[in-house]
């Protein structure tokens, strides 16, 4: 298995594609973004070539590839509103495994130790995430990497017919 993280510095319509399949994926729309109810889980959105470059503003993004296939993003910001503590330096992180063929294959967890690195080379030493309460795979992951809970966001998402909490991590690198 050959996992190799790229920089994404400049966007592709092949690459803005991807993205818009990812966003769109019903398995995934849960996971990657806040909803407020069942008609913003069925909500479409279409990823551009320069939206992607709006994102490049304020977003450090990594291509992920399987044996030179495309198969997920991830990113970091510093400092973005969404965090719960407002320290100075902070990353806030995101990681999707796009592509089916790539899930449960530990390539979360590399991700996660490449952002690290990338992060503390920034010369970061904190960094903050949400989860959703129902992905239990991804607060396993972050647990074991050494992610300790600072708080819970109550009613925050939708799916499965109730309103869920988005449990806010933290570590400092």
């Amino acid at each position: 298995m050959d996992v190799q993280f790229r920089k994404l510095n400049e966007p592709t319509a092949d690459i803005a594609d991807c993205f818009s399949r990812w966003e769109n994926d019903p398995a995934l729309i849960p996971f990657a973004r806040p909803n407020k109810d069942r008609e913003a889980l069925e909500a479409r959105e279409v990823v551009t070539v320069d939206g992607l470059k709006m994102r490049l503003e304020h977003h450090h993004i990594y291509l992920i590839y399987l044996d030179d296939q495309l198969v997920g993003e991830m990113d970091y910001q510093i400092d973005p509103r969404q965090l719960f503590r407002k320290e100075p330096g902070t990353a806030w992180i995101g990681i999707v495994i796009g592509e089916e063929i790539a899930r449960g294959k530990g390539i979360g967890k590399l991700a996660l130790q490449f952002l690290e690195n990338e992060i503390k080379g920034q010369g970061l030493n904190r960094i903050e995430l949400g989860v959703f309460e129902f992905n239990t795979n991804a607060i396993k992951l972050y647990q074991k990497a050494g992610y300790k809970e600072i708080a819970r966001i109550p009613e925050f998402t939708f799916w499965q017919d109730k309103m869920w909490q988005d449990i806010r991590m933290e570590k400092y690198i």
